[in-house]
């Protein structure tokens, strides 16, 4: 009988000595879940108003060609909004998200289409839009987890509630990638043009706008017959866009 006693004595005292622990790492996660929540609204809050300096993928890119043995090259240039051509504003619209001006982040009906084109094996479809990709490239990594896409949802309710859809495009046509090392609107009109991104021709834009599924891959000049059909396309989808009133 003393022996059961002591072994119900001893388990209350294990019971005892684990609550404080367990109550301790839930403090301590509660805190990083503020910080983490205080922390980027306040980047959000930082970045509706000063250019995004740098984003996650440059720096991934430029350790990857270092680690490749790759000269590094590296062209970014910010530029407000109304210095970049309509005809480019149009054209990643026309490419990449047809209800932009519409959504209020997400556009579950391309995710739909997206799911149903990946399960039946053909070109793989992401479905996201331009606020999720801005979300991601500005704030996230790249990459198909759970974990990041979660954080992209969270970013695009963010700057899709605090940014706004003009801010959304600036800094989305500021910051992607559109050739290999060239970030930004007006890089990749010096890059792939020689000019200003402000004297764009459409079928210029189209042309950039034609690369973004993976512009180290593909080339906005001297382009191969599925960038050029996807130029043509983009082009007439970009006559019915209408005025952009963000």
């Amino acid at each position: 009988m003393a022996t059961k006693i002591t072994l119900k004595k001893s388990k209350q005292a294990v019971k005892k000595d684990t609550t404080p622990f367990m109550s301790k790492v839930s403090r301590f996660l509660f805190k990083i879940l503020l910080w983490f929540i205080g922390l980027s609204i306040f980047f959000v809050v930082l970045f509706k108003f000063l250019p995004v300096p740098f984003t996650p993928l440059m720096v991934i890119r430029a350790i990857e060609n270092k680690a490749a043995g790759k000269e590094l090259y590296f062209s970014h240039d910010w530029e407000p909004l109304e210095n970049i051509s309509i005809n480019l504003q149009k054209a990643v619209i026309a490419s990449e998200d047809g209800t932009f001006l519409k959504h209020n982040g997400f556009d579950f009906t391309a995710m739909q289409k997206a799911y149903k084109s990946n399960e039946r094996g053909r070109r793989i479809k992401g479905g996201s839009t331009i606020s999720q990709q801005t979300a991601k490239n500005v704030f996230l990594w790249q990459g198909r987890s759970y974990l990041r896409k979660g954080l992209e949802a969270y970013f695009t309710v963010l700057i899709e509630t605090i940014w706004g859809k003009k801010r959304i495009m600036e800094v989305y046509l500021n910051s992607i990638e559109m050739g290999d090392g060239v970030y930004g609107a007006e890089a990749a009109a010096q890059h792939w043009y020689r000019k200003d991104v402000s004297s764009l021709t459409p079928q210029q834009a189209a042309g950039i706008a034609a690369i973004l599924p993976n512009p180290r891959k593909y080339s906005a000049t001297s382009s191969s017959s599925y960038i050029n059909n996807r130029k043509t396309k983009i082009a007439r989808i970009m006559r019915h866009v209408g005025k952009l009133e963000y």
